[in-house]
């Protein structure tokens, strides 16, 4: 008999997709058979790429990062139902300071309310990536700041590209 595939989502708008995520995402897939990146929607984060955009990113990322066990479904939903329909597990979630984890932290006994079937996995960010966020990769190219340490020299181009096309820049 064989044991049941053990599939985990890791959740997140990726807007976009930072070097800090992909470092989650290489740690995760370690630790299921099947890791589903789950784009959700999430508009008060005012988003700078549409979710199709952000989906095809991410997809470009982890195609780069050649790892197999690695899909990308987007989804518009509460997040425990989502993964319920991807027959999920384990959710992934990384920390990249103590203001994350209190967060987190209420998130996730919120999710066991919801379905205590399914645990949440905390993976700290690599140290050298913690202070990445995309928020502030967005507002660091608005104002002209090199994003080069944070993305992947495609994201960067997306986000220079998005930035200038929009006429987000900033004085700098």
């Amino acid at each position: 008999m064989t044991s049941p595939e053990r599939i985990g989502v890791y959740p997140g708008t990726f807007d976009p997709i930072t070097l800090g995520h992909a470092d989650i995402i290489r740690r995760g897939a370690k630790l299921v058979d099947k890791l589903i990146i789950g784009v959700t929607t999430n508009p008060s984060k005012n988003p700078l790429f549409s979710p199709e955009e952000r989906i095809a990113m991410v997809e470009r990322e982890v195609l780069a990062l050649g790892i197999e066990n690695v899909t990308v479904v987007g989804f518009n939903a509460l997040l425990m139902k989502f993964a319920q329909k991807q027959n999920a597990s384990v959710i992934v979630r990384g920390l990249r300071a103590v203001a994350d984890f209190e967060y987190e932290y209420q998130m996730a006994g919120m999710n066991q309310q919801l379905n205590s079937a399914i645990e949440t996995v905390f993976l700290m960010a690599d140290v050298s990536l913690q202070p990445i966020a995309s928020k502030l990769v967005k507002e660091i190219a608005m104002f002209g700041g090199d994003i080069s340490k944070f993305v992947s020299v495609a994201v960067r181009e997306d986000v220079e590209t998005r930035i200038a096309k929009k006429g987000l820049m900033g004085d700098y």
